[in-house]
């Protein structure tokens, strides 16, 4: 994808000296002319930093309402891609609405995000929607990912055994598990939690703050962490 940018390179007015034909003299604008351009945020980044030499797609699942959304929206450094609509009657029934009374809206296809981990890796950040009727959508999402953050609420534990289970039968990549914490979540032990879970003792488990950048950027290195080391540990087995 193109995008038209100005030359840094190009020549200007020299400082104090007569402005270019057709152009106002510095600190002074054209009659008519419109206003200049505000100066570009510093949340975000919207070209990917010439120090990136590799590029890694990461896939975010979790149940319904445990932040998904929230997470990539903290971490990204370009403005995300959401695709969020108002809830319908349609999660009634099938869906854990417990802690959820002030959700009205729920991702209906994926949401997008980047994230440059350190100068020469950058990950892609899709993620999945959490209403169940959606799931048949994971195994799409996740072709290519090099690993994937399950996300778990531990208020609604139960929702996250079903998680698990379709990653471990349909995503053929390596995942760790991130704990969100919402202002009234209990607090468990890792080994508690890992217990709960059925979880495999090399499988990471954090705790993190999906609202919070460096919580969720911690949660993605632990993540890219156990990646490297499943593949290096193949390729010495190899």
């Amino acid at each position: 994808m193109a995008y038209a940018t100005s030359d840094p390179g190009a020549p200007g007015p020299a400082p104090g000296g007569p402005a270019a034909p057709g152009t106002a003299a510095p600190g002074t604008a054209s009659p008519g002319a419109a206003p200049p351009p505000a100066a570009p945020s510093n949340e975000r980044v919207p070209y990917l930093p010439g120090t990136v030499a590799r590029t890694a797609k990461i896939l975010v699942v979790g149940d319904f309402g445990v932040g998904k959304t929230s997470l990539i929206g903290s971490v990204s450094e370009i403005d995300p891609l959401r695709t969020e609509e108002p809830m319908t009657q349609a999660s009634v029934g099938v869906d854990d609405l417990a802690h959820l009374s002030g959700k009205t809206t729920t991702t209906v296809a994926m949401d997008f995000g980047r994230l440059t981990l350190n100068p020469g890796l950058a990950l892609y950040l899709f993620g999945t929607p959490g209403q169940r009727r959606f799931w048949s959508m994971w195994a799409g999402l996740a072709e290519g990912a090099v690993g994937v953050l399950v996300l778990v609420d531990s208020r609604r534990l139960a929702g996250s055994f079903d998680v698990l289970d379709q990653i471990e039968t349909h995503v053929p990549a390596p995942f760790a598990v991130a704990v969100n914490h919402f202002p009234d979540t209990p607090r468990h032990a890792p080994g508690e939690l890992r217990k709960a879970l059925d979880l495999l003792p090399e499988t990471p488990i954090v705790d993190c703050n999906a609202l919070d950048r460096a919580s969720s950027v911690g949660a993605l290195t632990a993540l890219v962490g156990h990646a490297v080391e499943l593949r290096t540990g193949r390729g010495q087995d190899a």
